[in-house]
């Protein structure tokens, strides 16, 4: 009893010790760069669409901020619907899957062996988890949501946090490219100041999305800037075009 007690205390010191660093905010992140992403480039792109067709910096300004209210409010809207449709997937499997154990549990047994046996584990070891399982129905149901299924529980308040997310992500970056409107008369200027401020924030922004999702930071922030300039170089160009007609 004594050592049971012993071990039980070194288990728990040990995990004092060993603290592990995960990211576990990855669907926040995903809103911020679905947000920001749209919201530095299709403003910068109708910005220097409209810079192209002469018009004037309150002119750009005035449809710039339309556009990023519209944008925001669409965005967040998707997202809204986005989470809610994976929360309603998510219930739907989670009663099937119910009436499932309720019908067939020994089916639902022989599941659950054959997922903990592609984890190289025999029928010796793997006997007492699906026995354990079998009389804790709530754990039943959880396991093979998370394993047979790869469903996780929904936030409730996933819908609500992922539409206001996007949309305040969608303002941030959308102000970006649309501020040098706001204090350079000179549209001409006020396109140069805002390609040169969008381009170093979609630089930035690029960066820090490669460092949260793992991948190359500077070859992340190049791409970015990347398609950043081929919009607003596709719209700048397509109203000269337009213009000149």
């Amino acid at each position: 009893m004594v050592k049971l007690v012993q071990d039980e205390e070194n288990q728990r010191l040990l995990l004092d010790d060993h603290k592990e660093k995960h990211f576990t905010s990855g669907e926040v992140v995903r809103d911020i760069i679905i947000g920001v992403s749209d919201g530095l480039t299709v403003p910068f792109a109708l910005a220097a669409g409209l810079s192209g067709a002469n018009a004037s910096s309150a002119l750009v300004l005035t449809a710039g901020l339309a556009e990023v209210a519209a944008g925001a409010i669409s965005m967040g809207l998707g997202g809204y619907l986005a989470a809610k449709s994976d929360a309603d997937h998510y219930y739907r499997e989670l009663q099937r899957e119910q009436d499932e154990i309720d019908t067939v549990p020994d089916t639902e047994a022989a599941e659950i062996a054959e997922i903990l046996s592609e984890y190289e584990l025999g029928p010796e070891e793997y006997g007492p988890v699906v026995t354990s399982l079998r009389n804790n129905p709530k754990a039943w149901l959880e396991f093979m949501m998370k394993f047979e299924l790869g469903l996780e529980k929904p936030d409730p308040r996933r819908a609500l946090t992922s539409a206001a997310t996007i949309a305040l992500a969608y303002v941030v970056g959308g102000l970006v490219p649309l501020s040098p409107y706001m204090f350079v008369a000179s549209v001409d200027r006020a396109m140069l100041t805002s390609v040169v401020v969008t381009l170093a924030a979609l630089l930035f922004f690029g960066y820090v999305k490669g460092r949260f999702t793992g991948n190359r930071p500077f070859l992340s922030a190049i791409q970015t800037a990347v398609i950043g300039a081929l919009a607003s170089s596709a719209a700048y160009g397509m109203a000269k075009a337009v213009q000149a007609v």
